[in-house]
């Protein structure tokens, strides 16, 4: 308990005041009261862990998270942890510490774990609380991110807890949202130091593809995806092909950048007798496979009690160096026995030798060299892979690993079941080739190297691919097959005879163009016991071609340009690419093109509305007093991609004929023009007219056209032509007459 200080304040407000001004702390002293229990040694953090023990408020404002929301934590692990705010709220101050589970914080150990700071203008380690985080400036914020690096192995549960000040309002919280349980890993799920199974056993391993634009759609690179050949071992503990927290060697660094497995290869052979089978698959393009045995990949492999580890790695291309496997699979059980099945859910990782963000970002390699680590949500908001929210990311692949067989005497208690025992005699029974004859096999490639690079003895291997099989019903046979070895210069019967170190790398072709020679070379490592001379040949020569269809004359060019920008701005245009000629030109003309233009889409242009002239204005609607006339014009093109909207199509003014004559007082003048309306309107009506104009005759009105529009404003017209014309009218004064007005002014 902590006394109260003479301003009346909690002791607790005042105390996550010093978490945003050290100045607050400096005003008030605080005093431990005796208590009934042994008085422990006191600190800083002790205080802040038994301040929020004392008080506890529900808010769900506020959240702690891990990345991912993992539920257990795996030792030496990192992790992203962030503090966030949801709309509209905010925070000015506050702590974030990791303990034990039930530790009371009065002893260094009893805090789990190190915190490292990712921006240093927001978070920064507490003066008086070193293993506890506060905020670097107190200012209004909603978010703040840390990495959290787990404890070692055998601390058990850890805490991590969140303090908040809001404005003056503090809360205090051990459960809910501002705190987050996580227990250490299982101890199976990490590979056994020692196997004590017996015999060996045969497994099949199955790589699914799950990297589509469906599932992955941002950025998804369409017409490049791919994985590359998958390269892998089984192994001993004694040889790390890769792992998280680890450096890449230069055969990762090759998988992972440029998909090439070659290197990797070349180091998986050279552990010798760490490494029983080595594991590879063909590339895949595209990237994403059905869910479908047949149509994903698969490769076989063996392990025996020395070399139970299986760890393999394939590239997703194209990318920066990202890449998805397993590191050190443990296939050996507690139980001495085999696994009979391993199912993972794959995500990426950045193999730390190239910053690229994206999957097709320029090559930018990282020096010094990063560790190897898995892609997060929050790495870069221009990654595919961004969530705001820090989200775990969707798998992009699935591996399968079955155990197909076991062989030789098995010592574990408990066998699997019936079926197994049967499968496995069965498997060892078989020595002749009955192979189907609806499976048909390509034919067996060459022996690999042996696995020994020294006369112990070690294994080989060749392969076969199932090209078809008629009859799905009948199971197809292995593809792999394996026989006993030792290294270069060596034999079963006599061990002690010459041995060769490795072939070195073929040295360049003797010619840029053409056909030319290369050569290669290996030394001797062991003399024979008897002082005799080595026959074996250390020095081999073979025929390489460089540009097949190169000219007599050598025509040297640069790399191709990058694409220039497209020659609109919007809709279809060009751009272009270029090359240089770096040939001097007395070698002679040199006819490769130098540039290269395609077409280039970008989205489509604007298109404003068109609209017709406006028509001529219509006669008044009204014969005397007040009235109004309008007209009209059409849409001839509606706007599109984004174009100017139409304006109106519809004008209506005032108009004015004559003054209409109101009341009583001329009574004889309205009778003579009624009389006058009416004979007008009787002659329109008669067949054959009547004359509209002095010395003109007319034909009735025509009947109103159709509406130009359907809606959003028409035209409809109709005309009075003439009949007659007699000799003493002027032509000004007699003329046919046409008549306009609106038709469909609602709105469409």
């Amino acid at each position: 308990r902590v006394s109260m200080p003479a301003s009346g304040l909690d002791p607790r407000v005042v105390l996550l005041l010093c978490f945003i001004s050290s100045a607050a702390c400096n005003t008030f002293a605080f005093t431990e009261e005796p208590s009934d229990r042994a008085v422990k040694a006191d600190s800083y953090c002790s205080r802040i862990l038994r301040a929020q023990s004392n008080r506890k408020e529900v808010n769900n404002e506020f959240r702690l998270r891990v990345e991912g929301d993992p539920e257990s934590y795996q030792p030496g692990s990192t992790y992203r942890v962030s503090l966030t705010a949801s709309s509209p709220s905010y925070f000015r101050g506050f702590t974030l510490i990791a303990t034990r589970e039930g530790a009371e914080g009065d002893r260094d150990e009893d805090y789990a774990g190190n915190f490292q700071i990712i921006d240093e203008e927001e978070t920064q380690f507490m003066t008086n609380c070193p293993p506890a985080v506060t905020e670097s400036t107190p200012r209004r914020r909603t978010s703040i991110q840390v990495f959290w690096t787990a404890p070692p192995s055998g601390t058990g549960c850890v805490l991590l807890k969140a303090s908040i000040v809001q404005k003056r309002i503090i809360y205090f919280q051990d459960e809910g949202a501002l705190t987050k349980r996580m227990c250490e890993k299982d101890s199976t799920d990490r590979p056994l130091l020692d196997c004590c199974a017996c015999g060996t056993a045969k497994y099949r391993v199955t790589f699914y593809g799950n990297w589509s634009e469906k599932i992955h759609p941002k950025d998804y690179p369409r017409r490049a995806n791919h994985w590359s050949a998958l390269i892998g071992a089984s192994h001993s503990k004694n040889y790390v092909l890769w792992e998280y927290g680890g450096t890449a060697s230069e055969g990762v660094k090759q998988v992972a950048e440029l998909g090439s497995p070659v290197k990797m290869e070349e180091e998986i052979r050279q552990k010798g007798d760490d490494v029983l089978t080595v594991i590879k698959m063909k590339a895949q393009w595209p990237a994403w496979q059905p869910l479908n045995v047949r149509a994903a990949p698969s490769a076989e492999f063996s392990v025996d009690r020395t070399r139970h580890l299986m760890s393999f790695l394939t590239m997703m291309g194209p990318s920066p160096d990202w890449n998805v496997g397993l590191s050190a699979e443990d296939l050996c059980t507690k139980e001495c026995g085999w696994a009979q099945k391993v199912v993972q859910d794959l995500i990426p990782w950045d193999a730390g030798t190239d910053g690229g963000v994206s999957y097709e970002s320029p090559n930018k390699p990282t020096l010094p060299q990063d560790k190897i680590r898995p892609l997060t949500s929050l790495d870069h908001p221009q990654s595919p892979f961004y969530d705001p929210e820090g989200g775990a990311i969707t798998p992009v692949a699935r591996v399968m690993v079955e155990r197909i067989a076991r062989k030789g005497e098995q010592c574990n208690i408990v066998p699997d079941n019936v079926d197994d025992i049967v499968a496995d005699i069965a498997q060892e029974e078989k020595e002749e080739d009955d192979t189907p004859e609806t499976c048909i096999y390509s034919n067996w490639s060459p022996w690999s190297a042996c696995s020994s690079a020294t006369c112990e003895k070690g294994k080989r291997m060749r392969q076969r691919m199932l090209k078809a099989q008629l009859d799905l019903s009948v199971p197809c046979p292995h593809t792999q097959d394996f026989e006993p070895c030792m290294g270069p210069g060596c034999s079963d019967e006599d061990a002690s005879t010459c041995m060769m170190s490795e072939w070195i790398t073929w040295s360049p072709c003797s010619a840029s163009c053409g056909t030319g020679t290369r050569s290669r070379e290996r030394y001797v490592k062991q003399f024979p016991d008897d002082g005799s001379v080595c026959t074996l040949p250390t020095e081999e020569t073979e025929n390489c071609v460089v540009n097949e269809d190169c000219h007599t004359i050598p025509c040297l060019l640069t790399p191709w340009s990058e694409w220039s920008d497209c020659s609109v701005t919007c809709g279809k245009g060009l751009r272009t690419r270029q090359r240089i000629l770096k040939s001097p030109a007395e070698l002679g003309e040199c006819t490769e093109e130098l540039e290269q233009v395609e077409k280039c889409m970008l989205p489509e242009c604007p298109i404003d509305c068109s609209l017709s002239e406006w028509t001529e204005w219509s006669e008044c609607n009204k014969s005397c007093g007040k009235g109004h006339t309008i007209r009209t014009r059409i849409v001839k093109l509606e706007p599109q991609f984004g174009g100017d909207p139409c304006s109106q199509t519809v004008q209506r003014k005032k108009c004015k004929v004559r003054r209409c004559t109101r009341g009583q007082g001329n009574s004889e003048e309205k009778r003579r023009r009624k009389e006058q309306r009416e004979k007008q309107r009787g002659k329109q009506g008669r067949a054959e007219g009547a004359t509209e104009h002095p010395g003109c005759r007319m034909r009735p009105w025509s009947s109103w056209t159709e509406c130009t529009k359907l809606c959003g404003g028409g035209i409809q017209e109709r005309l009075m032509s003439i009949k007659q014309k007699f000799k003493t009218v002027q032509l000004s004064s007699c003329k046919d007459r046409k008549e306009i007005r609106a038709c469909n002014v609602h709105p469409c």
